[in-house]
């Protein structure tokens, strides 16, 4: 049987902004041509699926969930596999005024019981009343649903396949009423369920489609990203169904394996958008080096968004112009910043510029909290780099603030405060850190950065902040220093502060090498270690550990919260061990 994938030309006006709830833009999608389709590992369609079938689908499965005695607001874990399955299940919650709760799918095979006992705890943390699983992990998901009562644990193909009373009355949501719970990846802390509702969500869509990425009827989009993922979910399947578009995807674990496959794809299909972290340009633009064959097309694509992490520039310029033979034009990056506390987007840089770069005294930053701009006025021992992230969405608001609540000036470091109709309303069953984190509708971001002429530049996150003497020291730059040795690849190093048995604090540097010879690696520690006294004037101790071996969130992020739990784990550190002086100097770092 032959699969053809849908159009990318719709001949809907485009409508972004005037839908009630996620149903209403799926039934508007669903008068045109456009639809979803699917990827394998060999970039072969597999399953081309039109918002005209998924919505009808949907409806169906929905009208089976509430004659099974669901009732709205009754919470469906949805084991996110790249597959159309999800947005069946998906948009059957939202016709059944379900609220969905989507969940990674396993990384490793061999993480069984770490997977079980994380999905347990999702399901426990949601008040899960059930779990649509793929086939092929089932037996795992039930394991992690024992003696917890559930109204259905399966693959949705199993309802699928029933008959079904098409006169149940489907659900009509309201703008208030909960569209999905997004769980955070956990990078920090243990992840919490951010509670979107149906305006939060709708309102950031449209600021997306119309302001942000500026969408046109030509437009068809390209994913790689996970499902269960705050840019995977709301920016690559939801923005396409508000804004009727085409979009193509590729599982996540097959990026990984062959990340290839996303150019080959976006040449293909002549896609024109596709958005992906930093890591994701890097690993791409490093086996492209690794191999000469690049016979891509990426004339069209003219949206390369890139954010969920603080923005290098360096590996993205490597990547243009690795690929500027191919047409990739380095403008097309669009540098953007986002939570999916705040639905997804936040802020984004202009449309068809070049990547935008501050460069600022990197003593300065860390001594004073400022971001002075380099000169021939002011020269400095050393430059911090940070890329523009644009100008907030319309009718959201952004303040940098010190750890008193006040509002700071322009370039002063603090951090990021948002407020707006796309924030959440809280996190779920847990007042205590909806408490701590929305005061008079302004959100707490955790994040680090400054304003200059209302654009905002990240620094990075509040807890990641290396504290020495009273000095700021940001993770980034160590791991920039660590990377620049020939042995050490973009993306393979963390640094992070852990407490010692004597009070002080340790700058911690894991350094994934492939480099046996004992002599060469004491050489690596020496120079990274030098490098990093010489330029930011701390000693550090620096760890090699085999290649691929550095933790990772869920959603694919290098984890330095759990590279320095790993680290104190195997120290035989406990955090009672942190001294009084180091408390107090965390205490008054900008919070």
């Amino acid at each position: 049987m032959t699969v053809t994938a849908t159009p990318t030309h719709n001949p809907l006006p485009l409508r972004a902004a005037t839908f009630t709830n996620l149903a209403e833009a799926l039934d508007y999608a669903a008068t045109g041509t456009t639809g979803a389709n699917f990827y394998g590992s060999r970039a072969e369609l597999y399953e081309a699926l039109p918002y005209t079938r998924l919505a009808a689908e949907a409806k169906k499965l929905a009208r089976k969930l509430i004659a099974m005695e669901f009732k709205p607001g009754d919470r469906v874990v949805i084991i996110a596999e790249t597959h159309p399955n999800f947005l069946r299940g998906f948009f059957a919650c939202q016709y059944a005024g379900l609220i969905p709760v989507p969940v990674p799918v396993p990384i490793q095979l061999g993480s069984r019981f770490s997977y079980i006992r994380k999905t347990r705890d999702l399901l426990i943390s949601a008040h899960a009343t059930a779990v649509f699983s793929p086939e092929s992990i089932l037996p795992m998901v039930n394991e992690a649903c024992q003696d917890i009562d559930m109204k259905f644990v399966g693959d949705i193909q199993s309802l699928v396949e029933q008959p079904v009373d098409e006169s149940i009355e489907l659900y009509s949501a309201n703008p208030e009423d909960t569209a999905y719970i997004q769980f955070t990846s956990g990078s920090t802390r243990f992840p919490r369920g951010v509670v979107i509702k149906q305006r939060a969500v709708l309102s950031n869509l449209a600021r997306i489609i119309g302001n942000g990425i500026k969408m046109t009827r030509r437009d068809r989009v390209m994913s790689w990203l996970p499902f269960y993922h705050d840019m995977g979910l709301v920016g690559l399947v939801l923005v396409p169904v508000a804004a009727q578009t085409s979009v193509d995807y590729l599982d996540t674990r097959d990026f990984a394996m062959r990340p290839r496959r996303w150019l080959e794809i976006m040449s293909a299909n002549k896609a024109t958008i596709s958005f992906s972290p930093p890591f994701g340009y890097e690993l791409v633009e490093r086996r492209i080096r690794e191999n000469k064959n690049r016979n891509y097309d990426l004339h069209q694509w003219r949206i390369a968004g890139v954010g969920a992490e603080t923005i290098r520039p360096e590996p993205l310029l490597r990547f243009a112009e690795i690929l500027k033979e191919c047409g990739f034009d380095k403008k097309a990056f669009l540098p953007c910043y986002g939570m999916a506390e705040c639905s997804l987007a936040i802020s984004f840089a202009n449309v068809d510029h070049p990547l935008t770069v501050e460069e600022v005294d990197g003593d300065r930053l860390a001594e004073e909290n400022v971001a002075i701009p380099v000169s021939n006025e002011n020269p400095c021992h050393r430059i911090a780099k940070f890329v523009d992230c644009g100008k907030p969405l319309p009718d959201h608001s952004l303040e940098i603030r010190d750890h008193f609540g006040n509002s700071l000036p322009e370039r002063s470091v603090g951090v990021i405060h948002v407020k707006g109709p796309s924030v959440m309303s809280h996190y779920f069953d847990n007042s205590e850190e909806t408490s701590n984190s929305l005061r008079n509708g302004w959100l707490n971001t955790g994040d680090l950065g400054f304003v200059v002429d209302g654009r905002v530049f990240i620094t990075g996150r509040e807890k990641d902040l290396i504290i020495v003497n009273g000095r700021n020291i940001w993770p980034q730059d160590i791991e920039g220093l660590a990377e620049q040795q020939p042995e050490v690849r973009t993306g393979d190093s963390l640094a992070f502060s852990a407490p010692g048995f004597n009070g002080e604090t340790t700058v911690v540097v894991v350094v994934q090498c492939r480099e046996r010879d004992e002599s060469n690696r004491a050489d690596i520690i020496e120079r990274v270690e030098t490098a990093v006294l010489d330029e930011i004037g701390i000693r550090c101790f620096v760890k090699l550990v085999p290649p691929h071996t550095l933790p990772r969130t869920s959603s694919g992020k290098l984890s330095r919260s759990a590279a320095r739990r790993d680290y104190m784990e195997q120290q035989g550190i406990s955090e009672p061990y942190i001294s009084e002086a180091e408390r107090a100097a965390h205490a008054h770092t900008v919070s």
